[in-house]
């Protein structure tokens, strides 16, 4: 059974006709039609926004930059974690406080994008590296952000009544925390409760706690938004169909729900991930997320700010990266929802 606005062919998915012209023979300018699901439709759709397809084109440049990054850097012939400064390094490329003696932060031939002030790292081997770890980190926590918003907002959703009262009052709960408070808040303390004050937090317990924190609380929009969703669709002739049928609750919700909900999850994730972004480099630009020597853009805006009126192109470059990919995934996430929605103008 499914949901479609016209009906289909049991166990066949939804199709809609669209007229084609017939090539050539006596049926010459008659029109042939076609069946072309919702899916074939909404790539249609997509493809026809060129914002949406340059922003994909942008997002796709980001991701495979992130996964290639130890191939660029070993092509490129540096790494995140050499100090440039030091005996080892370049040491005569710097001046007595730690700056780069060449103008605009040492760009040249040899190092693209400069040199870092102070510790002396390259600053395009860091800036890739640092699109890696925040795009995974992002990438965790928007899939932990589904899958909890999605569990709670069906179970609300398709159960109602008290289930459905008591996640939504938690739900309110959670959403009237200052979350940016509490992510300060939080982070030292988590990280206390596994790590003696006198040692130092290995970088692996720092990105599990941050994934964690940020995931449990950033899920309630999704779990709103998958609720209203489902408390409407519960109530449509295909779900009670099935459960005149004799189907149970889980089949219900995997055959009948989950595949109709495909649509609000997708467009709400493409917004998560950049929010997450954004969250987890505002954690480390505070010093609550990650901390050197890893390589984040965080840390790279964190060090920028320090080191602004001296060398400004070395927030330049960090900056830039984020405005474009945070614009590009928020217009990519327009163009998904407005591809999905078949009343959409065009």
């Amino acid at each position: 059974m499914t949901s479609p606005s016209e009906a289909a062919p049991t166990g066949s998915e939804p199709t809609t006709l669209e007229p084609v012209k017939a090539e050539g023979g006596e049926g010459q300018g008659a029109a042939e039609y076609i069946g072309k699901s919702p899916g074939q439709l909404m790539w249609q759709r997509f493809k026809r926004d060129r914002a949406g397809v340059i922003s994909a084109y942008v997002v796709g440049f980001f991701v495979l930059v992130a996964i290639l990054a130890p191939l660029i850097s070993k092509l490129y012939g540096k790494s995140p974690y050499t100090l440039y400064n030091s005996a080892t390094g370049k040491p005569e490329l710097f001046d007595a406080l730690g700056y780069p003696i060449k103008p605009n932060g040492g760009i040249s031939g040899e190092f693209w994008f400069g040199l870092e002030p102070i510790l002396g790292r390259d600053v395009f081997t860091l800036l890739i590296y640092s699109i890696r770890t925040s795009l995974a980190i992002a990438v965790a926590v928007t899939i932990l952000t589904v899958g909890i918003g999605v569990l709670l907002g069906v179970a609300a959703g398709f159960t109602g009544g008290r289930t459905d009262t008591l996640i939504g009052r938690f739900t309110d709960l959670m959403l009237a925390f200052p979350s940016q408070l509490f992510f300060v808040a939080f982070m030292p303390v988590i990280t206390a409760l596994f790590v003696a004050p006198e040692d130092a937090t290995p970088t692996w317990l720092r990105i599990a706690v941050l994934i964690g924190v940020l995931a449990a609380l950033n899920w309630m929009r999704m779990a709103r938004i998958v609720r209203g969703v489902a408390l409407s669709m519960r109530e449509r002739e295909f779900v009670e169909a099935a459960k005149v049928s004799g189907a149970s609750n889980w089949r219900i919700i995997r055959k009948e729900m989950l595949p109709n909900l495909v649509t609000p999850i997708l467009v709400q994730g493409t917004f998560e991930l950049p929010l997450v972004v954004t969250n987890a480099a505002g954690l480390s630009f505070l010093g609550v997320g990650l901390v050197n020597p890893t390589p984040d853009w965080g840390l790279m805006f964190s060090r920028a700010a320090d080191v602004s009126e001296t060398v400004p192109t070395f927030m330049f470059f960090p900056g830039v990266a984020m405005v474009i990919f945070v614009v590009a995934f928020n217009l990519l996430g327009d163009s998904v929802r407005d591809a999905f929605d078949p009343k959409a103008a065009r």
